[in-house]
C-alpha cells in the first residue's frame, strides 16, 4: 500500500492541515487522542496515518513554520493528543512577509532540521508514494520556505509525486502588499519542483461561504473547513477502497498534458448550509454544478477557457450509469481542445462525505470534486503578473528582498518565466481557435 506525507508549511498550510486532519480522523473513525474503536474492510487509513506500538494513530504529517505562534497554538488545541511531537517544527523568526528570507536566510536555518524529520517519516513507510504540499503563495514562509525545502525534496525523492493544495491571492482581497512578489516567485520554482498544483484563493473561498452556506462574516476556520471537504474529496480514493479508485500516479497521468500547464482548477459540490435539506443532490445535478463557475474555489471565468482534461471525483451513493448520463449532459456545454477527445477521467468511491460536529455543512448522501486543467486559470497568472509590473516598474520594497541576499536579476527572471507561463496558456487556446475555424472553412 502506498503511503503518503503530508506536509504543512507556514501560517496558511497549518491551519488547513488542521482542518484536513480533523475531518479525516471522523472518516476513519479516529479519536483526538489518535485511539481508534473498529476498523472496517474499505479502509486504507494507513496511507496518511501510522500506527504506533501503543495502538494509536498519528498522522503522516509535519508542520513547519518560521515562528512558533501558529503551531503552539494547534499544540495546545483540542488535536494535540493525535501529533507526533517531534513532527512539529518551529523557528523563533518569521518570514515577514519575504520571499527572500523564507528562502535566503531564516529558511536556511530550519530546512536541514525540517528534511531530517521528513527521512525520518519516509523511512517508517513502506512505500513512499509522493507528498502533499500544504501552503500559502503569497506568504514569506509558504512562497520562500516552501520553494526552498521542495528544491531539497526533488532532490532526495525525484521520483515521488509532489501534489499541492495552495492559497493563491485574491483578485480583490490581499492580506499583504507584496503579494505579487512573492506569487510570482514562488509559481517561478514551483513550475520546477511541483508535479500539480491545486489552487485556491481566499476570495472565492469567502463568496462561496457567504453565499452558498449563509455565514455573514466567515473567519478563516469557515474557510479551512471548506477546503477541508474539498481535500478530503480529492483524497477519498487513497484513503479507501473504492468501485473506481484513482492513485497519486494518475492524477498526473491523466491531468497534466505538459509538464509545466500543472494547475488544475478545483471545484466542489454540493456545498449545503444547515438548513438546506430541500437542495437536490442527483448525481447530475452536482455534476452540473462543478462547471457552474458557483462552486470553483478560484476566482476567474470557467467558462471562457478550454478544458485539456478534467478529473471528476465521486463518493458516496453513486452509480456508474449515473455518472455516465452526468457526463453526457456537461459535454454540450464543456468546450475540450481538439487533442483531448475524451476528457474525462472519473473516480467513484461508496464512502460518503461526512462533517465536522457542529460544524458549518449539511450531511450530504454523495458529492464530487472536480479537478479541470483549463485555460481559463491563466486569468490568474495575468492578474498578478500585472500587479507584479506596477509595482516593481517602480522598484517599491525591491530593497527588502536584495536586503536579503537575493539578487534583482531574479525579479526579472521570475516575471519572464510567468510571461512564458501565460503564452503558454495562451497558445493552447490560440490552437483551438486556429483549428476550430480550420475545420468549419472545411466544411
Amino acid at each position: 500500500m502506498a503511503d503518503i506525507i503530508s506536509l504543512h508549511i507556514g501560517q496558511a498550510g497549518i491551519q488547513i492541515g488542521n482542518s484536513c486532519w480533523e475531518l479525516y480522523s471522523i472518516e476513519h473513525g479516529i479519536d483526538k487522542d489518535g485511539r481508534r474503536d473498529e476498523h472496517t474492510e474499505d479502509d486504507k487509513c494507513s496511507t496518511f496515518f501510522s500506527e504506533t506500538d501503543s495502538g494509536r494513530f498519528s498522522p503522516k504529517a509535519i508542520f513547519i513554520d518560521l515562528e512558533p505562534s501558529v503551531i503552539d497554538s494547534i499544540k495546545m488545541g483540542p488535536m494535540k493528543g493525535m501529533y507526533h511531537p517531534d513532527q512539529m517544527i518551529a523557528s523563533k523568526e518569521d518570514a515577514a512577509n519575504n520571499y527572500a528570507r523564507g528562502y535566503y536566510t531564516v529558511g536556511k536555518e530550519v530546512v536541514d532540521r525540517a528534511m531530517d524529520t521528513i527521512r525520518k517519516v519516509a523511512m517508517k513507510c513502506d512505500s513512499l508514494s509522493g507528498f502533499m504540499i500544504f501552503r500559502s503563495f503569497g506568504g514569506g514562509t509558504g512562497s520562500g520556505f516552501t520553494s526552498l525545502l521542495l528544491s531539497k525534496i526533488n532532490e532526495e525523492y525525484q521520483k515521488a509525486s509532489k501534489l499541492e493544495f495552495s492559497v493563491y491571492p485574491s483578485p480583490k482581497v490581499a492580506t499583504s502588499i507584496v503579494e505579487p512578489y512573492n506569487s510570482v516567485f514562488s509559481t517561478h520554482a514551483n513550475l520546477d519542483t511541483s508535479t500539480c498544483t491545486f489552487l485556491m484563493d481566499n476570495e472565492a473561498t469567502f463568496d462561496i461561504c457567504s453565499k452558498k452556506l449563509g455565514i455573514e462574516r466567515p473567519n478563516y476556520c469557515n474557510l479551512n473547513r471548506l477546503i477541508a471537504q474539498v481535500v478530503s474529496s480529492t483524497t477519498t480514493s487513497l484513503r479507501f477502497t473504492g468501485s473506481l479508485n484513482v492513485d497519486l500516479n494518475e492524477f498526473e497521468t491523466n491531468l497534466i498534458p505538459f509538464p509545466r500547464i500543472h494547475f488544475p482548477l478545483v471545484s466542489y459540490a454540493p456545498i449545503v448550509s444547515k438548513d438546506g435539506y430541500h437542495n437536490s443532490f442527483s448525481t447530475s445535478q452536482i455534476t452540473q454544478d462543478c462547471f457552474s463557475g458557483e462552486y470553483t474555489m478560484v476566482k476567474c471565468d470557467n467558462k471562457s477557457g478550454k478544458y485539456m482534461a478534467c478529473c471528476l471525483l465521486y463518493r458516496g451513493d453513486v452509480t456508474p450509469s449515473d455518472v455516465n448520463k452526468a457526463i453526457s449532459n456537461v459535454k454540450t456545454s464543456v468546450n475540450f481542445v481538439d487533442w483531448s477527445p475524451t476528457g474525462f477521467k472519473v473516480g467513484i468511491n461508496t464512502q460518503r462525505p461526512e462533517v465536522i460536529p457542529n460544524g458549518d455543512t449539511n450531511k450530504t448522501p454523495r458529492a464530487v470534486a472536480a479537478l479541470s486543467n483549463t485555460t481559463s486559470i491563466a486569468h490568474a497568472w495575468s492578474a498578478i503578473n500585472y500587479k507584479f509590473d506596477l509595482m516593481y516598474n517602480k522598484r517599491a520594497f525591491v530593497h527588502w528582498y536584495v536586503g536579503e541576499g537575493m539578487e534583482e536579476g531574479e525579479f526579472t527572471e521570475a516575471r519572464e518565466n510567468l510571461a512564458a507561463l501565460e503564452k503558454d496558456y495562451e497558445e493552447i487556446s490560440k490552437e483551438y481557435d486556429f483549428d476550430q475555424s480550420a475545420s468549419s472553412s472545411i466544411m
